[in-house]
Parts: structure tokens; sequence; C-alpha cells
């Protein structure tokens, strides 16, 4: 019997070794060690023989790469193996006749073996030349967390791969920064950079006295300083209790103990005036006894709270100037939106942005909360919107989570997956209104909308399978007839979009804005602004781009168009409603949903309803829609006529907030170097002098103070009547912002810029003029010295005070690289904020020396600079400069 037993536990042991389970997670395995790296080799493809139009490229635009994988152990034959792996830039040809790459969704690509792969062989490096659509300029086109898998095998991540510093597998883009061979964008390298900070001088820091941040209407400084440096005694009993302990945190925060100096704070409507008489105005007076806060309203005390706070030096002695301050905000709305679709963002990193947003007197955060690559907010009774829209993993059936895109990899640990739960966003909402702050919450629909999408068809199918067809029914967001083949803007295909026909679509809208305003009701937080998103419900193939191969048209990627539809073009649903005169086309939808989900606002007591202006792009005017007041977003570019069409919605009754990706979309990167992190369709660079430098209620002055993506003068005028910007508005998009240290990175010191423009309106902006025309590097009709005299005030403050002020409140924002260069063998250096620190290393980096201007150090061979942060625990990116 011992032996029986004995030879069946063999017979077990040895079918289990050998199961091809087994031996695929061995492949898996093995290959997960390759090292692999990515190469950008020709951002001019087209030009340089590659046709990008027959391979279906937007405008005919392509790039090549290589991807090497090096095999440093033994050979790998087994032909059963996937790595699937993450790219924003289209795949449109593998120039290696041993693999193929297939588009899955979104960005998730799957690369795998043709019939002719012969293997990796031992010790061997593979490489695979790819040609992808657009180009590749930043390192952060590239994506991380490429993974394996094979039949029954647990999938890996690459392990080099596995990273948040890209250049662990990315090859540097150095000589790879432009879009075109006549890109007249400028390098920013040490000498390029040094050049551009060189007209920002370093002031005397007297001359910074009593300078409050955003700059007030009016103040009048006196010789006179008050030392708090013995601690306040604070009168807040103008301000509610959960305000109270807002303003006591910060103080707490710059290091102002509670003493004898008292702060007194008021609320007196009399003493407001004409302009003065708006919410938010507010009357400082600092004087040797005491100083005094007189608020118009609650939000008026709390920033004249934050005044009193800008002029706190961040460190040595707490002396502030004795002052008379009245100011009152420029625009009703001043926010920044923040996306946790693409990737979640904590809890922990919101609420710190809330705190920064309230020091510099900002007041709307929009919370964009839905994306299609995630969900992030519980809905009570629809737990599929979390249980499933919340995550990312590698199950292609997306049965238990949705497909890994961004970067997120096989795994759900990582910030690709998260939500709020309902005591998390209560949270928020009273942080918030402790700040003054309103949070406008953003389901985006109809496009957009995927993870909600997947999430009520998993709904679906569970409620079926029970029995309950109606039930089941209740939510569906998508049409069962709809075959329609369409693609939007990130890749995905008609389940990136729920149907506007539907009545269950409607069910859907209704059930979740009535459980988010319950939250606000909990929170004792009304919801005042349910924004609807409404953006990109189009099918990019059917784009200008592209053209059909029956009748092409030079310089656009040629594809069959014949197989594109339009969003719901083959909906029942949708086409009966056409039939029945209810939408004149589906190309009217989006805007019809958007009026009809209006309605459903309106219904809630929701008195504003917020898109993006391409949502309501059909609809004829404001007054078309049921709430009381229409918000648009309006995100065209200046030099793509923004300039002028932004009038249009102004004269259509909606409130237009300003929110333009040329200036203000903080996903873009700083500056016109690869090794910068962003999406750059709409510009190159975003830094804060350029914000600084933005006119947002003058649209044409701008493009005397900047230039188009391509780095080229530009010219604007409208003839039509401008009624005003409501607001401005900076964004965050997510999809290469993974984690929280990189949303700090991207938000910060430019938000304090945005708060600038949003708070105060420059002597150096124009009133807007119909017929005015204003040409880039010709007309002269900005003052520009005024201008720059402004910013390199500005500058300083930033240098001298508020980044030391980020680094107190833990906030991971990015340092500016210094400007460098040598001359006559002495190295000379200078920085975008006057007063910060910069080091330099003479022997590549092992040691690092403090800057001196007054003595500049002789120096010979390769010369590397950083910027330190004030507290010393942070460093800028490095780079380097020759004697």
């Amino acid at each position: 019997m011992k032996t029986v037993r004995l030879s069946i536990l063999a017979s077990t042991i040895f079918g289990v070794l050998s199961s091809p389970a087994l031996a695929n997670q061995s492949t898996v395995d093995a290959i997960s060690q390759f090292h692999l790296n990515y190469a950008v080799k020709d951002n001019f493809a087209a030009r340089n023989g590659t046709d990008c139009a027959k391979l279906g490229a937007d405008w005919a635009s392509c790039n090549k790469a290589v991807i090497t994988l090096t095999n440093n152990g033994e050979a790998v034959t087994d032909k059963d193996w996937a790595i699937y792996f993450h790219s924003i830039r289209p795949v449109l040809e593998v120039a290696n006749d041993q693999f193929k790459v297939t588009h899955i969704m979104g960005d998730l690509h799957k690369l795998e073996p043709t019939e002719k792969f012969t293997g990796f062989p031992a010790k061997q490096v593979v490489e695979i030349p790819v040609v992808n659509e657009y180009w590749q300029l930043f390192v952060t086109d590239v994506l991380p967390r490429w993974y394996v898998t094979s039949e029954g095998a647990t999938a890996k991540v690459i392990a080099n791969t596995d990273t948040e510093d890209l250049l662990q597998f990315v090859t540097p883009l150095d000589g790879q920064w432009k879009r075109t061979p006549d890109d007249k964008n400028i390098l920013m390298t040490a000498e390029a950079r040094f050049e551009k900070n060189s007209d920002v001088n370093a002031l005397n820091l007297a001359t910074l006295r009593g300078q409050i941040i955003p700059t007030p209407q009016k103040v009048k400084i006196s010789g006179q300083d008050v030392d708090l440096s013995k601690g306040v005694k604070l009168d807040l009993s103008a301000l509610g209790a959960d305000a109270q302990e807002a303003v006591k945190s910060r103080f707490a925060l710059l290091g102002v103990k509670e003493g004898r100096y008292p702060i007194r704070t008021e609320i007196a409507v009399k003493d407001f005036v004409g302009n003065e008489a708006i919410s938010g105005a507010y009357q400082l007076r600092i004087e040797a006894n005491e100083a005094v806060i007189t608020g118009f309203d609650q939000a008026g005390v709390f920033y004249g709270l934050q005044s009193l706070l800008s002029l706190i030096p961040s460190s040595g002695q707490q002396k502030i100037a004795q002052l008379e301050a009245k100011d009152a905000p420029r625009f009703d709305y001043r926010a920044i939106q923040l996306d946790v679709g693409r990737n979640f963002h904590s809890k922990d990193a919101v609420l710190r942005l809330l705190d920064q947003m309230s020091a510099y007197k900002l007041n709307k955060f929009h919370f964009h909360l839905t994306d299609d690559e995630g969900w992030r907010i519980e809905i009570p009774g629809l737990p599929e919107l979390t249980d499933i829209g919340s995550k990312r993993c590698h199950d292609l059936s997306e049965k238990t989570c949705l497909l890994p895109q961004l970067g997120s990899g096989p795994d759900s640990n990582n910030n690709g997956s998260g939500h709020f739960s309902r005591t998390d966003y209560i949270d928020i909402l009273k942080y918030a209104k402790a700040r003054q702050i309103e949070v406008i919450p953003e389901i985006d629909m109809p496009a957009h909308a995927r993870a909600a999408v997947i999430s009520m068809e998993a709904r679906y199918e569970r409620l079926n399978k029970e029995g309950k067809n109606q039930e089941a029914n209740q939510y569906r967001l998508l049409d069962p007839t709809d075959t329609s083949n369409t693609t939007g803007v990130q890749f995905y295909n008609r389940t990136g979009y729920l149907n506007p026909c539907l009545d269950s679509s409607r069910n859907f809208v209704d059930k979740v804005i009535g459980e988010i305003q319950q939250m606000h009701k909990e929170a004792g937080v009304p919801l005042n602004t349910w924004h609807f998103g409404g953006d990109e419900a189009k099918n990019i193939y059917l784009g200008a781009g592209y053209t059909d191969q029956e009748k092409p048209e030079a310089g656009k990627g040629i594809i069959d168009q014949s197989k594109q539809d339009k969003p719901w073009a083959k909906s029942q649903v949708c086409q009966n409603m056409i039939k029945e005169g209810k939408v004149a086309d589906v190309e009217h939808l989006s805007s019809f949903f958007g009026i009809e989900v209006s309605k459903l606002v309106k219904a809630h007591g929701i008195g504003t309803m917020q898109a993006w202006q391409d949502g309501l792009k059909d609809a004829k005017n404001a007054a078309e829609f049921a709430t009381d007041h229409v918000n648009v977003n309006f995100w065209d570019t200046l030099y793509w006529g923004g300039f002028d069409s932004i009038n249009d919605w102004a004269n259509k009754g909606f409130r237009v907030i300003a929110s333009n990706p040329d200036y203000v979309y903080l996903d873009f990167p700083y500056e016109v170097n690869p090794a910068e992190s962003g999406y750059y369709w709409g510009t190159r660079f975003s830094d804060e002098r350029k914000i600084f430098s933005f006119a947002p209620d003058n649209m044409p002055q701008n493009a005397e103070t900047s230039l188009d993506r391509d780095g080229n003068p530009f010219n604007a005028k409208s003839d039509k009547p401008w009624p005003g910007a409501y607001g401005l508005s900076a964004q965050l998009w997510s999809e290469v912002v993974r984690t929280d240290n990189q949303m700090e990175y991207m938000i910060y010191p430019r938000m304090i810029a945005v708060a600038e423009r949003a708070w105060h309106r420059a002597g150096w902006e124009q009133d807007y003029q119909a017929g005015r025309e204003y040409k880039g590097g010709e007309t002269h009709q900005v003052d520009v010295k005024a201008l720059d005299k402004d910013w390199t005030r500005f500058a300083n403050l930033l240098g001298h005070r508020e980044l030391a002020k980020l680094d107190k409140a833990g906030i991971s924002y990015r340092l500016p690289v210094p400007g460098a260069r040598v001359v006559g063998g002495k190295l000379e250096t200078n920085t975008s904020f006057p007063g910060m620190v910069v080091e330099y290393s003479t022997d590549g980096g092992k040691n690092w020396q403090h800057y001196d201007d007054k003595a500049r150090p002789q120096v010979s061979g390769e010369v590397q600079v950083r910027t330190a942060s004030p507290d010393g625990k942070r460093f800028s990116r490095v780079d380097s400069v020759k004697a």
C-alpha cells in the first residue's frame, strides 16, 4: 500500500511540475527579469522615408522608436507569452517580423510573438523597432510597468519598468525634443535658462516689505513694523468655528504662537460701498497696538486674515509691516481642477491642496471624480462603481476591475486604483467649507464615461442572472443594439460613452446627483454647482487629421473611414429619437443630453450647471438649460482661435471661466526640456512667469506676450463684444501624473501665479477693445516693462518667502532648475526665483558646494548645478554646463 501511495504521490507531483501553467509561469518569470529599454529614434519619420499617411497616422505624423529586450539569463524559446504595455501613442507598425503589437483598449497594447519567433537567446539582445503616431518629446510620453502574461500564469511586471524613475528604462530624449525640424522653441539648457532668467534681478529685501500675495487693490505701507515673536491674541469671533480652526492652524504652521498682540475681526457691510461691496472684500489695518480685519462677509474676514498671514516671514524675526489695505477679488470664480479619474490622488493630498488654495484665496475646487479610467466616489446602491470601476488590474474580461491603463500595470496596488468613501468625501467638503472653498463635483459624461459603463454592465449581468431583469436595466448605460465602431480621443471604443438616449442613463444621473447631494447635506455644505463634463463626445478617426482611402488628401492619415461611425450612430434608441424629431442628429446628442441633465440638476434644487464648452456647442444659448446659471470651462487654445471664440460663449449668456490649455493646464511641462513631465498638445511649456503674464479678461492681448505651440508669434483680435470672464481655472489632468508627489510637482508653485491672476488685475493688463489687433513681435501695446517689473517683484517673493512656506506645509513642489554658464573659467548661476540656494558639483555629483555669486568659483570640465529647497531637504533636477 505504501508503494502504491508513493507512486500516486510521485505521479501527482510530476504532473503538477510538468503542467502547462507552471511551465508558462517559468516563462513569465524569466521575461520579467529581462532588461527593457525604450529609445525614441526619429520624431521626423515622415520626412525621413516613413509613409506615416499610409500607416494611418493623424495628420500623417509619426515617430520611430526601438524596444530593446536584453536577456541576461537562459534562452527563452516558448511562444506562449505576451507583454502588455501602456502607450499614449498608438503603435502603427512593428519592423521585426518575429513580433506583433495589438491595440487592446485605451493606451493598453499587447506585444507577442509571431510564428516566425525564434526565441530570446541567452545573454543576447533583441531589438523591436516600432512606428508610433505623432511624436514623443518628453520622457513622460513613455509609461512604466510593462508586464508579462501567459495562459494560467500570474502576470509579472518587467522589473526595471516598475518605477517612477522613467530613465531607468527610457533612453534620454536629448536629441529628440523638436516636433518638426522648424520648431522654434528654445531648448532649456543651463545656458539658455541663464539667459532667460537674466532679466530677473534680485531685489533688496527691504523692497519686499509689506508685499502681500495675491496683490491687494490698495495698500498703504507705513515705516514701522509690528513684532509678532511674542505671539498673537486672536479674536476670530467674526468667523464660524470651523474657519477659526483653519486660521489658527495656519498661524501655527508659520510658527506664530499665542501671545499678546491683538488681531481682531469684524463684519461691517456698511463699510463697503460701490465696487467694494462684494463677497470676499476686506479691509486690513495693522497698527502698533492691534490689527483689525473688517470683512464684507465671512469670506472677506477670512481673506483679510490670509493677507496678514502672507506678510509673515518664513524664517527669522516675525516682523510685519504696519499698513492699511483695501481689497476685493477680481473674479467670483477662482479655481483649481484636479483629475483623480485617470490616476487617483489621496485624501491627504487633496486636503493639502485645499490648505494652499485657501492661503492664496482660491475659492473653487473643481473635483474631476470620474473618467474612462476610474470612478472615484462611493455611491450607495451602486457598489459596482467602486468595486469594479475604481480598480485596474489584469482581468481582460473586466468582471473584477477595469483594464490596466496609464502605467498602472497588472496590479491594483498603485494610484491606478482607489476611491473616496462617503466619509472621505464628506470630510473633504467640511475641510473645504472651513477654508471658504466650494467643492464642484464633476461626473463626466456622456463621453469619458467608461468606468461607469463597465461598472453598470457588471451590475446588469449580476442582477439579470438573479432574474431581476427590470432592476438590472434600471441604470444600464449601453444600448445593446448599438454596434457603432467609434473611437474616443484616448482610444476607447463605444464603451467609453454612456448612451444619452436611454431612460436608464437619466436614471443613473439622477441617482448619482441625489447621492452626492445627500453627502453635501450631511456635511452641512449645499451642493450649488453640478459639473456635467460633456467634452470630447466624438470619434477621433472622423477628425480633420484623417482622410478616407477612397479619396485621400495630402498630409492626412489614410484610413477606411467608411467603417467609422459617430458615437451612437447605430443605437436604435437614438435613431428612434432622431426619427421622432427629439434631436436633429447624433452630433447634437451631447448638447441634448446636457439640457436633459440640467433639468435633473434643477429638480434637485441646484442652481448652476457647469460643463466643458464643447459639450454644449450645439445649444443655442444658456437659456436652453433649466438651471439659473450655466458655467462653461473654456478650453480652446488662444493661437488656434480661442482669443475670438471665447466671446461667442459669453455672448450666448454662459458664464465663461477661462481655462485655456496654453496657459493654465498644470499637467503641461514647466519648460522645453525632455526631462520634464507632462502632456504638451497645447503648448510646449507653461511656467510661473508665463501664467503670471496671462491676461484672462482680454484674450487678444496675450498674442504680444506669448507664442504658439511651435514657438512662433501669432496675431489676435476679435470684433465681437466681450461681456467679461466669470472666472479663471487651472487644470491638472492626471494621465501621466500617477503619484501624489508628481501631482504636487505639477501644481506648485504654478498655483500661486494662477491665484495672482485670478485675484488681482495688474496695471499692465489692458481693457478689451473690439477690433483692436495684437500682432506678436510687431505691435507693442502691452507695457512689457511694467510686466517685467511686476514679475521681478513676484519672483523675488516666491524665492525669498513663499517656497519656504510650502516647505513648512510638506508640499513636494517643483524646484526650478538653475541657469548656469562659465565665463572666463568662472561659474555663474541664477534662478527664476531670486533668493534660492544654488549648489554645484565638479565631481559628478559626489560632493556639492554652496554657490556664492559674490565669489564665483573657478571651474573646469563639466559642472553640475541644482537648487535646494529653503529647508535643505529637497533638490531640483540636476543640469550641467561645461567650462
